[in-house]
């Protein structure tokens, strides 16, 4: 039971602050402000359940998917650490007026917004490299104990935990920043934004300094 928890704690710390369900909020709102309210529920669920999907498959068996592949981390931090500046960049510069009105008038419909569910609500703004890299690592360094029973069991609890404050997060955003006012909310996603922009940066520096050449001797 003690390995139970000290695994549950371990990657639940270990991932929670890279996911930031309470960061990416505002981004899944952006993202699907011009579909339903049952629809935005379905996606909060379906990212969730994605997300956990993407987690435990990177804990237990990430590594010898990346040696089959011949892949590394670091080929993941820097491929992905593009995707999610990418992704950042166009919210942060997202314009207020016309581009808004545009987008409204070629809002997608339903069935659209769900085949996003997984690109790219989930994979890579809610699960990216950084979490799927950490999940590897702490895979790694979770084989290395003699319970591994319980620690396998810790590890899955904390995936779980971790994609329900995801739906939780992500199901009830638009009423909490509904109290927080048109400016506040702009606001707010401007700057969770911008913080995805620094992630992709700081996702991709990681990776370019795990590079051969830049390992320090």
């Amino acid at each position: 039971m003690t390995e139970l928890i000290a695994s549950f704690l371990t990657v639940f710390v270990g991932l929670f602050p890279i996911v930031n369900p309470l960061g990416m909020a505002p981004i899944f709102l952006r993202l699907t402000a011009e579909t339903s309210a049952r629809t935005r529920a379905r996606l909060a669920w379906r990212v969730a359940v994605g997300g956990f999907a993407l987690m435990a498959v990177s804990l237990f068996i990430g590594s010898h998917i990346l040696a089959f592949f011949g892949l590394t981390i670091t080929a993941v931090q820097i491929g992905g650490g593009l995707v999610v500046m990418a992704a950042g960049w166009r919210l942060l510069m997202q314009g207020d007026d016309t581009r808004a009105r545009e987008q409204q008038a070629a809002a997608p419909d339903d069935d659209t917004m769900m085949r996003r569910a997984f690109f790219p609500l989930t994979m890579p703004l809610t699960v990216g490299p950084g979490t799927i890299s950490v999940a590897i690592t702490l895979g790694t360094t979770g084989a290395e104990t003699t319970s591994l029973l319980w620690t396998a069991a810790g590890g899955l609890l904390a995936a779980l935990a971790v994609a329900g404050t995801i739906y939780l997060s992500y199901r009830f955003a638009a009423g909490i920043l509904r109290r927080l006012g048109e400016t506040g909310t702009d606001v707010f996603m401007r700057l969770s934004a911008f913080i995805l922009l620094c992630l992709g940066v700081q996702i991709l520096t990681n990776g370019i300094a795990g590079l051969p050449f830049f390992a320090t001797p």
